[in-house]
């Protein structure tokens, strides 16, 4: 499997709603998700305490059907995983305009869990620090920040499109806004670690709950480093770098064990196939 550690509950119930459940109305039982989640091993007693909490955050509403509790999406959480879909499965492929989006924030000293609010956001959506509260990107997503801070009264947003004297200037604001030299030592040890598991699924495709626990664990190895690599064009960053390389490579795994483990899920009642 990816990765050394072992996925939360919590990261779980998103990934099966991400993956599966969202093909299906976008509810399932809690009887459904708890047999899902047994395949992780979480006791049932987990599963209810971590769908109640998640309720009590706004991102599922329930309903009664017969004796059935009913965990659905709400529009908090659709938009969460459309966002989340997105920025994980979806690449920069279209020639860069050479133009960057730049966000200036304002954001009172007293407040300051909405500074790291912010910073998260920009961040995820591929973002970099170019001054303190300066933050560029190469990419035209300057409404995704303007919705995805719409719910920060206290943030103050000045967004602007601009250009660079010329390619020396990009590249080196590209170089202080991102350590890209670590970034691709983390990209190659990223693309080694996938190309092992491509070999490993070629010779032995996992079955059933393997290929679920396999792909659920690859999402979640994958969805951290949209924080980390900004996707940038390939003007911006050195030769030979292997982002696109790693990103194929995750979409090919994705794919490779989507029928066993949709099967797997549409067994316990959930998912397209159900």
């Amino acid at each position: 499997m990816v990765g050394g550690k072992s996925v939360k509950p919590r990261s779980i119930v998103f990934d099966l709603f991400g993956d599966y459940v969202r093909y299906d109305d976008g509810a399932a039982p809690l009887q459904t998700l708890t047999d899902v989640l047994a395949a992780f091993d979480v006791p049932e007693a987990t599963t209810r305490v971590v769908m109640s909490r998640l309720r009590k955050e706004g991102w599922f509403d329930t309903e009664k059907q017969g004796r059935s509790t009913v965990y659905r999406m709400t529009d908090r959480s659709w938009r969460l995983l459309d966002e989340g879909r997105k920025r994980i499965f979806q690449r920069e492929r279209e020639p860069w305009d050479r133009q960057w989006r730049v966000v200036i924030y304002h954001v009172p000293e007293t407040d300051r869990g909405a500074r790291e609010r912010v910073r998260k956001k920009l961040r995820w959506l591929g973002f970099g620090p170019l001054a303190a509260s300066t933050w560029i990107s190469p990419h035209e997503r300057l409404q995704e920040v303007v919705a995805g801070l719409a719910d920060e009264p206290s943030v103050r947003l000045d967004l602007l499109t601009s250009r660079s004297l010329g390619a020396a200037s990009d590249v080196d604001m590209a170089g202080r806004c991102w350590d890209l030299n670590e970034l691709h030592l983390a990209l190659l040890a990223k693309r080694d670690a996938y190309q092992a598991l491509l070999a490993r699924l070629t010779s032995a495709p996992p079955r059933g709950r393997h290929a679920l626990i396999e792909r659920t664990r690859l999402v979640h190895d994958y969805r951290m480093l949209p924080f980390d690599d900004p996707d940038l064009p390939l003007e911006l960053v050195p030769a030979g770098w292997v982002g696109r390389d790693v990103h194929d490579l995750f979409l090919d795994l994705h794919e490779r064990l989507r029928p066993e483990a949709e099967q797997f899920c549409a067994s316990l009642g959930i998912g397209p196939l159900r």
